[in-house]
Order: structure tokens, then sequence, then C-alpha cells
């Protein structure tokens, strides 16, 4: 299943190769990641290659569950424990007994089942809606999560107890455009897989749609990537991919960035603090002049009165 996971470059065959020492023991695992890395891919191949391959392996996609309803799905329910509850309900974490409980999304979880979670963590019990009795269950948790929750926890919406319990081993998958020298390599697999697959003569890509590619930041990373090579591969059959060929999209968003750099500026994907900004760059001016408000004021582009004026502002001296 490792070999689903693809790519070469240094920081993604760090990541793999950390998750192949942990595979073989039965360590909680954090998973973390922007939307699209691959974290259920990666999640699967741990569970294939850990000594519970053969037990039960259940999944649970925290946010996709009504709030009322996440605690009973993960803990299960006694019959008449609650409206609605006729039937006892076996959770997630009882079916997994023996083997590996992923729980993607995990920032989701409300913060009472956060407590109940933790406590699970700790002690190996579970008490089910309605029920007086805990019982004890054998279960490993891979977990996952496309938020930062340290953030989270500082806003009080995720325990910070629960977060160093569940994070005995961190495992980050890098976004697309922080290992750039992979796309190649994944623009190859899955062109030639979805035409295998799809039955259809394969088709390949010019060298300026390459560097569209290459330029293209995928905010949808791999999850995007695969999407485009599936539409190219069927709407553009046997043929030579020219950059007038991809989406919009990808034409749109390489163009700007282009403008941009031209401009002398690229900004991050992750967008900026603008008075931030202006401060240090005030502050490099004066350093660079040793205070000379008038060089200064040359380098940055401005006049004398406005850069007094902004230093004043931001109550700089």
């Amino acid at each position: 299943m490792f070999k689903a996971l693809i790519g070469q470059s240094p920081n993604f065959e760090a990541m793999l190769r950390s998750a192949k020492m942990v595979a073989g023991t039965n360590v909680t695992v954090l998973i973390t990641g922007e939307t699209g890395t691959g974290k259920e891919l990666l999640a699967n191949a741990l569970q294939n290659h850990s000594p519970l391959a053969k037990q039960p392996y259940i999944t649970l996609n925290c946010a996709a569950l009504p709030e009322a309803l996440v605690e009973s799905e993960l803990f299960g329910h006694r019959k008449g424990s609650f409206t609605g509850a006729v039937a006892n309900q076996t959770g997630r974490l009882l079916a997994a007994d023996g083997g590996t409980l992923f729980m993607d999304e995990v920032d989701s979880l409300p913060l009472p089942v956060q407590a109940k979670l933790l406590r699970f963590l700790e002690t190996g019990e579970i008490q089910p809606v309605g029920d007086t009795q805990p019982m004890h269950v054998n279960v490993r948790v891979i977990a996952a999560t496309n938020t930062q929750l340290e953030d989270k926890i500082s806003r009080g919406e995720f325990r910070k107890d629960l977060y160093y319990r569940l994070n005995v081993v961190p495992l980050k998958i890098p976004a697309l455009r922080e290992r750039k020298a992979d796309i190649p390599v994944l623009l190859s697999h899955y062109m030639d897989y979805f035409a295998a697959s799809h039955k259809l003569p394969a088709s390949t890509l010019s060298k300026g749609a390459l560097s569209r590619l290459l330029d293209y930041p995928w905010p949808g990373n791999v999850r995007e990537l695969r999407n485009v090579c599936e539409r190219l591969c069927i709407l553009l059959a046997g043929r030579v991919i020219e950059e007038s060929n991809l989406p919009h999209e990808i034409v749109n968003r390489t163009d700007a960035q282009k403008g941009n750099i031209r401009n002398g500026f690229a900004l991050p994907e992750g967008g900026i603090d603008l008075e931030k900004l202006e401060v240090e760059l005030i502050m490099q001016a004066l350093d660079r002049t040793k205070g000379n408000r008038s060089r200064s004021a040359r380098l940055l582009g401005i006049s004398r009165d406005t850069l007094l004026y902004r230093m004043q502002k931001h109550g700089l001296r």
C-alpha cells in the first residue's frame, strides 16, 4: 500500500520513512496535512503494514455526523437511551476491538466527546450511551486532521490533553506545492493510469503544458492533480495536450502569478499581514540608511512626508 503514496521529494520521503517505521507498531498516530494530500491513503497503508492488518479496520469521518450522533456512533448506545434509540447500537470503537479505528477530521469532535475519547485513550474503557457499566476494548487509533490543532486549542475548541494523547507519532504530509519535484512523476503516473483504466489511447503533455502544471500551486493537492489528469485523458485521448487545452483555472492562476512576479512581488499562498509588512520594510530602510529619513523614503519609493506620516501611524521613531 505504501506504493500508492507516490513521490521522491526529500520531505515526502522523510515522512514515508517515519510512516514505515511506525507501521509495524500499534502506536497512536496523528496524520496532518491539507485537504487532498492523501491522509486516508496513508492511514490505510499504516493499517495494511501493521500487526493488526487482518483485524477489523473501522473508519469514522467525524465531520460527516450531526453533533448529536457523534457520541453514539463512536461509543454505541442502548435501546431507549434517547428518543429514536429503538435498538442497541454497536459503536465504532467496539466494532474495531482488536483492530484499528481511523478517525478522519478528528478536530470536528464536540468537546464533551473529546473528553470521552481522551478517557478511552488513557484507560481503554468505553461506556455506551445509556449503559451503566464501562467495558474494555483494545483499539489502535489513527487520527487525521487538515487543520492546525494548536490554533483550535488556543481558541478553546480542542482539548490540549487530547492533542498530546493523539500526537504520540505525528506524520505530516507536505502539500504538493512543497514538493514540486514530484509533480512530473504524479502526472505521468495518473495519465498512464487513467488511459489504461478507461481503455483509451495515452495522451502526452507538451513542454508548455508541463511548465504550466509545474507553476500551478495545486490548492487541492494530489486529489486535484488526479482529477485534472482523468479529465484530460478522457477529453483529449491520444493527443498531445497543449497549454490551451488545460483547465481555465490553471491557465488563469499561472498567468496571474507571472504578472505578479513581473511586477516584483509574488503574493504568498497563505497571504500576508500588510501592516506588519509595511512596518518591517520601513524598519529595514531606516536600518540600511542609519536612520536617514530622506534616504529611507527614496529606498521605499515614497516622499519624506509620507514616510514620516507612516512612521507616526505605526508608532515608529
